[in-house]
């Protein structure tokens, strides 16, 4: 069983040891795509659907770009100086599909399915929507339900909806989803959560001061959806950084989950981590420090970040898709599709707080179902040192330390008998020097 340790149940006591995001990896060829189509008038959040699709091989795409907006069409760049973007005149979204082999060089294919402008030729699958959420679903049984999504019908964002599509390309009328009583303007997002049996999905509350807030509901058929109820909003000495939307996935156990933050007074979105036991009770992780941290003053995602789904494993490391814009959520801006990597396991670890000592690390007791341990750390300007802890919390073995960047990476042990101890509860007791342990493995 793998054990994070940004989940802190399993976490008795700490010393000199803080959490923190894990860090990322901008990828050097972004931005991978931008506003390039005549019909791509501002992509905006952008809102991108990205998924690995292991049947055909490829990696596919559904983002949201406004394909109308009369602020940005009536308002020449030169002009754009004098004059405030007005996001009340008349706008539309629609959901365009892009594609790649390797997913960094994206292809917009001209599909021939909508029509724009008095033409077909265009990568546009779906209009008029705003903020769909878009997935495979390979366990659902009916090949015409392959693809899902979850939107809004229409720009006044008064009525939730789903659709059905055998390829992703070609989906069927909305079936709208009145009971969920819910304002869509925003990412609305779902997965199948295996463990419930069910799919969740997350959409957009205001309260009656007009906070924005996260609601989530969720439905055993993907028709027939609960009311749904608030689950995340701002932290109370922080109205003003008020949650936009959430990407809620599996991972390693537990409910993980990207959450969007617009800070009111800035107008600047940061992506943070969230976590939860059950989808329903949400913890922000390491509050105002970002996943996905923005870029530099100029540069192509200073001013927002909102993330894709859950990362995508490849080649040994996780893949983040987001779309970034170069300017604050009410400006001029303009958007593109990135990439960010992140190691495995990497969301959150545990460093020491001050780093001229070390920092320690105690398990709640856990059950031993074998003697092989493992650890994923960053370890190679450092070590990681384990302790096996008895009945007593007197140290009845210790390993040899990790002193690389390690994945999944057994332990070695110098004393003890750790055979003796299979099958019974245990606490490990991790020394952390210049380092940074992210999970364990047992």
């Amino acid at each position: 069983m793998k054990y994070l340790l940004l989940d802190d149940r399993n976490i008795a006591s700490t010393d000199n040891a803080r959490l923190f995001p894990g860090p990322v990896r901008k990828d050097s060829r972004n931005p991978l795509f931008g506003e390039e189509k005549p019909w791509e008038v501002r992509f905006d959040n952008l809102y991108p659907n990205v998924i690995f699709d292991p049947d055909d091989g490829l990696f596919k795409c559904w983002y949201n770009p406004f394909i109308v907006d009369e602020s940005v069409q009536r308002t020449p760049p030169e002009k754009r100086g004098e004059a405030q973007y007005d996001q009340l005149l008349p706008r539309e979204m629609a959901v365009c599909y892009a594609v790649s082999r390797d997913g960094l060089v994206w292809e917009k294919p001209e599909l021939g399915l909508v029509e724009f402008e008095g033409s077909a030729a265009n990568n546009i699958v779906m209009r008029p929507t705003h903020g769909a959420g878009v997935r495979n679903d390979p366990a659902d049984p009916d090949p015409e339900r392959r693809y899902k999504m979850f939107t809004s019908m229409e720009e006044k964002h008064d009525q939730l909806a789903v659709s059905f599509s055998r390829d992703g390309l070609r989906w069927s009328p909305y079936i709208p989803c009145p009971n969920i009583g819910s304002h869509g303007d925003t990412h609305n997002t779902f997965f199948r959560d295996e463990r419930a049996g069910t799919y969740v999905a997350f959409t957009r509350r205001w309260d009656p001061i007009g906070q924005r807030t996260v609601a989530r509901t969720r439905s055993a058929d993907f028709v027939h959806w609960t009311p749904a109820s608030e689950v995340m909003r701002a932290l109370p000495d922080q109205p003003h950084r008020q949650t936009y939307e959430l990407q809620g996935f599996n991972y390693a156990g537990v409910y993980l989950g990207f959450v969007m933050i617009l800070d009111t007074r800035s107008d600047f979105v940061d992506c943070e981590l969230a976590w939860s036991v059950d989808s329903v009770e949400w913890r922000r992780l390491c509050p105002g420090e970002a996943l996905i941290p923005r870029g530099p003053k100029g540069s192509y995602d200073h001013g927002c970040v909102y993330s894709s789904l859950e990362p995508i494993e490849r080649d040994g490391e996780l893949w983040l898709y987001y779309g970034g814009s170069d300017d604050t959520h009410m400006s001029w801006r303009k958007g593109c599709l990135c990439l960010a990597r992140l190691r495995m396991d990497g969301f959150a670890g545990m460093t020491p707080a001050d780093a001229s000592r070390p920092g320690v690390v105690e398990t709640t007791p856990l059950r031993l179902q074998s003697s092989r341990i493992t650890v994923t750390a960053d370890a190679k300007d450092g070590s990681v040192r384990v302790e096996l802890l008895d009945d007593s919390d007197v140290p009845c073995a210790q390993s040899a330390p990790i002193t690389a960047d390690a994945a999944d990476a057994p332990l070695t042990w110098k004393t003890g008998d750790i055979a003796s101890r299979v099958g019974r509860n245990v606490r490990l007791r991790f020394t952390l020097t210049n380092a940074a342990l992210y999970s364990f493995r047992m």
